[in-house]
């Protein structure tokens, strides 16, 4: 059985990543109706990833005889008055759940709950990812956004991007 404010941090992380799975479909949304359908792929793909940690948490948490109770996911307020606007988001964003995640680190820690951190270590490679590849995004807008034809080759080149599922094994 997991420590009680473990367990109640690992629940909130369920509602977080489910709201930042429906930021990134806000995000890919502004992209297609923008007609830069390769940006809007990449966030679509994002959403669908930060769905399926969700999805790890809710698992990690009935796999550990934990009751899920899942909270008001907030629609996005997100309006966006240029391209790099969301990107920034996005980085902001991601900053904002490796906090999160260290949090419940720190609380597992706390109580000696090594199950836990095990489980967490590689939401923190995870995260590190995911902030890198947000930076990286803002960088190469930063190179490439002002001129029509390097967007258009950046939104070509984000058009690749495929969906792959976690391989953390649970």
């Amino acid at each position: 059985m997991l420590n009680k404010e473990v367990a109640k941090l690992l629940n909130e992380q369920v509602v977080k990543e489910f709201y930042s799975a429906y930021l990134y479909l806000d995000i890919s949304n502004y992209f297609y109706d923008e007609g830069l359908d390769g940006f809007g792929n990449w966030f679509y793909i994002q959403a669908q990833e930060e769905r399926d940690h969700a999805m790890l948490f809710n698992t990690y948490l009935r796999n550990n005889s934990e009751k899920v109770s899942l909270g008001a996911i907030d629609a996005p307020y997100k309006h966006y008055t240029n391209f790099k606007a969301p990107l920034e988001a996005t980085l902001a964003h991601e900053q904002f759940v490796t906090a999160s995640i260290h949090t419940i680190y720190e609380a597992a820690f706390a109580v000696k709950d090594f199950r836990t951190m095990q489980f967490l270590d590689w939401f923190v490679k995870e995260q590190g990812e995911e902030e890198k590849n947000a930076e990286d995004l803002i960088k190469r807008y930063d190179l490439f956004g002002s001129d029509a034809k390097s967007l258009y080759m950046l939104d070509n080149e984000l058009a690749s991007r495929v969906y792959a599922a976690p391989s953390l094994v649970l």
